[in-house]
């Protein structure tokens, strides 16, 4: 049973330590997977302002760039050709929702249906040489995760489904993860939450690094394409331009809790990835911001996609009844007979039928907050305030 958080804010610098499942400081971080170039203009982004503690981690992170860099040159001179020329046959599944409103538990269900392919830990955090390292470096890759992510205690391994949001970063794009990596700055990739706000150029070199990326998971799993992204949430309009004919389930949580576990997965992630280190008061208003931005670009996009095409489920709902859901979402989305897939879902359900989600007493003076800034999402989806 998780033990019961408060999510007061304290305003103070977060405490120089790693979290409570003792992620190592040998365990890969999302900077890994980076060139050497797209390292460097990071750290010139957040002008070097490294704390202490981080140094070790920063040189780290600068030896397996260069390795990376080498590695995706050899890559492309061996494979590059049949990568591009591997198709995407079948229109993909995206799954989109804000942080914590249980997109991760929703891909987890999918892919038990061994009809669809997926981009996992390995191809997301290492997406520039995949195809060419897997057979080699996997394994040791695999033994330095951590067993448990570090926000929910969910698990982690090299062949777990993972958000290509990742890879796009590890990739040189713009993400709102970038922002990890010196919270005390400016933040970094926000505008990516909405693709109509990005600079074209931007744009186009995003769409093109997401079907660099789709097309060599294609490549290792000829299937139909199940990804996951909260960020894909305002990015409807581009991801149509590229697949028209891409089905999108959009699952929506209690924002009350969607805050409070938002929180902590900030928090979370800071104390593991970031290079310096920033005040509760900060992800705060990162949280507040993003959710914004993101649903203010859904809201004018959404309308866009054929309703065949798109299906909207509660992260309540799923829980009470995952098998009739999904049943739902199969037939609305014409994604096939659901009976294939039902054993192994039933089991995996099964497996993770003792899991408790980490529950937040939050105090009124917050829940004001949060009715104040997201109000109007809170009574579209009629939760209560």
């Amino acid at each position: 049973m998780a033990e019961k958080k408060s999510t007061t804010p304290s305003h103070k610098v977060l405490p120089d330590q790693t979290p409570p499942n003792a992620y190592g400081f040998w365990a890969p971080r999302c900077w890994h997977g980076m060139l050497f170039s797209d390292w460097i203009r990071l750290l010139v982004r957040g002008r070097f302002a490294i704390r202490p503690a981080a140094w070790g981690l920063t040189f780290a992170v600068s030896c397996v760039t260069v390795f990376n860099s080498v590695m995706r040159l050899l890559q492309e001179l061996f494979y590059g050709r049949r990568l591009d020329q591997t198709e995407i046959k079948q229109a993909p599944v995206f799954i989109i929702g804000h942080w914590r409103s249980g997109t991760t538990m929703l891909h987890e269900m999918f892919v038990q249906d061994e009809r669809f392919s997926y981009p996992d830990t390995y191809q997301c955090f290492l997406p520039n040489h995949f195809v060419l390292t897997r057979p080699f470096l996997a394994g040791l890759v695999n033994a330095l995760l951590p067993s448990q992510r570090p926000m929910d205690n969910m698990p982690m391994g090299n062949r777990r489904p993972q958000e290509d949001e990742f890879a796009l970063m590890c990739l040189g794009q713009l993400s709102p993860y970038l922002s990890l990596a010196f919270p005390r700055r400016p933040w970094q990739g926000v505008e990516s939450l909405d693709c109509e706000a990005m600079d074209a150029q931007d744009l186009q070199r995003w769409k093109q690094a997401l079907l660099w990326f789709m097309k060599r998971v294609t490549y290792c799993n000829p299937k139909r394409l199940v990804l996951k992204s909260p960020p894909h949430t305002g990015r409807i309009k581009a991801l149509l331009e590229m697949f028209p004919d891409a089905r999108f389930v959009h699952i929506v949580r209690d924002p009350f809790v969607v805050y409070a576990s938002s929180m902590r997965l900030w928090r979370s992630l800071s104390r593991v990835q970031s290079l310096q280190l920033a005040s509760d008061e900060r992800w705060e208003e990162f949280v507040f911001d993003c959710f914004e931005r993101m649903y203010g670009a859904f809201e004018r996009q959404q309308p866009a996609v054929d309703s065949s095409q798109f299906f909207e489920v509660r992260y309540e709902d799923l829980v009470s009844d995952p098998l009739g859901q999904m049943r739902a979402i199969y037939e609305h989305l014409d994604l096939g007979d659901f009976e294939p897939a039902r054993p192994r879902l039933e089991k995996y359900l099964a497996g993770v039928a003792d899991y408790q989600p980490n529950s937040y007493d939050l105090p009124p003076e917050l829940r004001a907050r949060i009715v104040q800034r997201w109000g109007r999402f809170i009574e579209k989806y009629g939760y209560s305030t």
